[in-house]
């Protein structure tokens, strides 16, 4: 009589040596099974108890974002829906960016429509002329000089102050809907190039003016620079780049370009009014300081947009003129400067007595 043993599992162990009770691997894949739905369950039920889903469904949703950002797949929106910190002009109600945590992403914005697209290409276009002229101006022959180094020198302040200017703002305004720490970097590079290209263009201004008084231009070199150190100081600060210190802003570079009035009575006093506005191209001086001036003003004033709220969201509102007509007042600076160093070249290298420059 053939006896067959069965385990407590009912598995017959009458099999070779070698072989594995089927039995025991079913029931070890469905032990398996259990305790993966098990552990399963456990994880859900823990996770749908504690806030860390919400979390990682928040990451998750960012990256989707982040990644549609980079594809430039985004659309403007108003301006009440903007976080704090992008929140700058109350009266351009529509046409914003959204925050675009991704550089590549701010950067081909420049190619789409919202409020910073005037801004960006008035002041990029502005770089590269600037830079085109300052590059003809610097490789012209040395015969067109007095004194080809110091006056290459001189000029070469002046675009250089205005490149690093036109430079800072359209990167800012590109790049600082990336982020608060992001724009508040880029912010004070701004505002710290607006006073490199008050400095920049005093010097060949002082330089030709006071071509024969080294003294007091030396003098007033040193106090345009102290003043416009002290503004790069206070730009510094974060609360200078908030909407409520607009005015104090304006104030600020308004009043280091104003600087510059002692030494223009200076001039106008020793050479007289009549060579102040001949020779020394004071007309020019003034339609310089006029655009700057009026262009400050706009900027805090926030005008044309403050009497015509949203409909001036895209074009023709208060920064986008303060940033043509800053390019405006530079050429026409560049303009006078070019005239006074023809005149320079023209009267040769010394200085007479007859009180000419």
């Amino acid at each position: 009589q053939l006896q067959l043993k069965i385990n407590r599992n009912g598995c017959d162990q009458n099999k070779k040596p070698n072989s594995v009770p089927e039995c025991h691997e079913e029931d070890d894949r469905g032990e398996e099974r259990d305790q993966s739905e098990d552990e399963r369950s456990s994880d859900e039920g823990f996770m749908a108890r504690t806030p860390l889903l919400q979390a990682h469904h928040a990451m998750e949703k960012m990256e989707e974002f982040v990644h549609k950002m980079w594809e430039g797949r985004w659309r403007v929106i108003p301006h009440d829906v903007l976080p704090d910190w992008l929140k700058d002009n109350d009266f351009l109600l529509h046409g914003h960016r959204p925050p675009m945590p991704s550089f590549r992403a701010c950067f081909k914005s420049i190619f789409r429509i919202h409020t910073e697209t005037g801004n960006i290409w008035t002041h990029l276009l502005g770089c590269l002329f600037f830079l085109c002229l300052g590059l003809m101006y610097m490789f012209r022959p040395n015969m067109s000089f007095v004194a080809p180094l110091q006056e290459k020198v001189v000029i070469g302040m002046f675009f250089l102050g205005a490149i690093l200017c036109l430079s800072f703002s359209w990167l800012f305004h590109t790049v600082y809907c990336h982020s608060e720490g992001v724009s508040r970097i880029f912010s004070k590079l701004d505002y710290s190039g607006i006073a490199f290209l008050i400095m920049g263009s005093f010097v060949p201004w002082l330089y030709y003016s006071f071509y024969c008084s080294p003294q007091p231009c030396f003098i007033y070199l040193i106090i345009v620079c102290v003043l416009g150190l002290a503004a790069i100081t206070v730009s510094q600060c974060d609360f200078f780049a908030t909407p409520q210190y607009r005015a104090v802003r304006a104030g600020v570079f308004v009043g280091l370009g104003l600087s510059g009035v002692v030494p223009t009575l200076h001039f106008v006093i020793s050479e007289g009014l009549i060579k102040a506005t001949t020779i020394g191209q004071m007309g020019w001086l003034f339609l310089m300081a006029t655009l700057y001036i009026t262009g400050a003003c706009l900027y805090a004033a926030r005008i044309p947009e403050r009497f015509f709220p949203g409909k001036c969201d895209i074009w023709f509102h208060s920064h986008q003129l303060f940033h043509i007509l800053v390019v405006a007042g530079a050429f026409v600076h560049f303009h006078g400067v070019s005239n006074l160093q023809e005149f320079r070249y023209t009267a040769g290298g010394g200085c007479t007595e007859d009180g000419m420059l």
